[in-house]
């Protein structure tokens, strides 16, 4: 049974990947936007995690035609009132940001601006979580065959508090800002793939998918 994840991250691929394996799902073959024919993306205008994902995941149902994970995560920082939030991808304003053009990426950007903004915030009040909702959506026909809702969100929280620098190579978005409650003054960038996959709210969320993405591997046998 081909799936697809509605985006270009192959990190994010990976995650699921390994969430999969762990759990002993077979039969499921992983596809990216990369894989299929490009189609149009509708505007991530959702207010909250659950309603971005769900944007995501129907596009991929609707122009693919196949089952679509998709998630949308972010950083929800107390002192910021729980921003980025939604916002986390482009809290720097995106590609034609002119923070950007002092840093390598979106994702540098990013996290320029966020570290000063909080800079002078003290230790006790830089809580911080990461979110991941996630979205399952299913073709009409499939939704019937298997018996699963044509439409389906979860979500996974990762509390912990945001670092005053970066730390660490691994990861993507504020991964490097980020310092988990289970791993205190280590970044989640600095965490192998597996230790992050057990705690990320990604993880979370994913492993929430396994027994509907399961049933989903049984239809191709």
């Amino acid at each position: 049974m081909q799936v697809l994840v509605a985006s270009r991250n192959r990190k994010k691929l990976g995650e699921l990947e390994r969430v999969l394996a762990a759990a002993g799902v077979r039969g499921i073959e992983l596809l990216t936007l990369r894989d299929v024919a490009e189609y149009p993306e509708t505007p991530e205008t959702g207010a909250t995690f659950e309603e971005n994902a769900l944007i995501k995941a129907r596009d991929g149902v609707r122009y693919a035609g196949l089952p679509t994970v998709a998630d949308d995560s972010g950083l929800c920082v107390d002192a910021l009132n729980g921003m980025p939030g939604v916002l986390s991808a482009r809290w720097s304003g995106g590609k034609n940001s002119p923070v950007l053009s002092d840093h390598d990426d979106v994702d540098a950007a990013n996290n320029a601006l966020l570290l000063a903004q909080t800079a002078d915030v003290p230790a006790d009040r830089r809580g911080a979580a990461f979110v991941s909702a996630c979205a399952l959506v299913l073709p009409a026909e499939l939704a019937a065959r298997t018996g699963l809702d044509a439409e389906n969100t979860v979500r996974g929280t990762w509390a912990g508090t945001l670092l005053t620098a970066p730390q660490g190579d691994n990861g993507f978005g504020y991964d490097p800002l980020f310092a988990p409650a289970e791993e205190p003054g280590r970044s989640s960038a600095e965490l192998a793939p597996e230790r992050k996959d057990e705690l990320s709210h990604r993880g979370r969320a994913l492993a929430q998918l396994v027994p509907m993405l399961q049933t989903l591997s049984r239809v191709g046998d």
